[in-house]
Formats: C-alpha cells, structure tokens, sequence
C-alpha cells in the first residue's frame, strides 16, 4: 500500500510540473524579425508612395495641359507647382525603396556569412 501511494503521488507531480512548464511559456522578443519586418514596411511603404504620387503627377500633367489649352491667357498654371510637387514624391518614395532594399539584401548577405 505504501509503495502504491508513492507511485500516484510521483505520477501526480509530474503532471503537475507539465502543467506548470505551458502555463510559464512566454512569447520572446526576437530584434532579427522586428528589424526585418520593419525594413519590409518601409519597402511597401515607398513603392506605394511612388505610385500614388506618379498617378497625381500624371493626372496634374493632364491638366494642366487641358487649362493651357482652354485658357491661353495664363501662362503660369497651379497645376505645375502640384505636379511637381508629385515628382518629387516619386523621387523621395522611390529612394526610400531603394534604400531599404538594398539595407535588407546587406543584412542578408551577412547573416548568411557568405565571406568565410
């Protein structure tokens, strides 16, 4: 009888220290993803600025094409300051994309360690 009762309370407390090893688990903070994820964002984010801002650019084109056309009393349009200002957000959006794909290809590179 006693050596019955030591084998259910030994089978009892390794059960419980399972129990308690899920129940301790905790997510951890990985740097390596956190940086990757967020040099994957900003390449999204600077081809979708790119193409937003060629799209203004071309529709500021198209019009200030038609005003020219209808008005020939203006010679300076508002539409050429904004389609500028288009291009110049295709220029930083895609500088943007390639810079981070280019910091992300060099993270890569030596993560792989392809120099030995």
């Amino acid at each position: 009888m006693i050596n019955r009762k030591q084998i259910l309370y030994h089978q009892a407390q390794l059960n419980h220290n399972k129990f308690v090893l899920r129940r301790r688990s905790r997510r951890v903070f990985k740097m390596k993803k956190f940086i990757d994820r967020i040099i994957k964002t900003a390449a999204i984010a600077g081809l979708l600025l790119t193409g937003f801002s060629g799209v203004g650019a071309l529709a500021c084109w198209g019009l200030e094409i038609i005003e020219l056309n209808t008005n020939a009393k203006i010679i300076i349009s508002s539409w050429y300051y904004q389609k500028n200002a288009c291009l110049g957000g295709m220029l930083v959006g895609f500088s943007a994309f390639l810079g981070s794909s280019i910091l992300r290809a060099s993270l890569s590179i030596s993560r792989d360690n392809f120099h030995k």
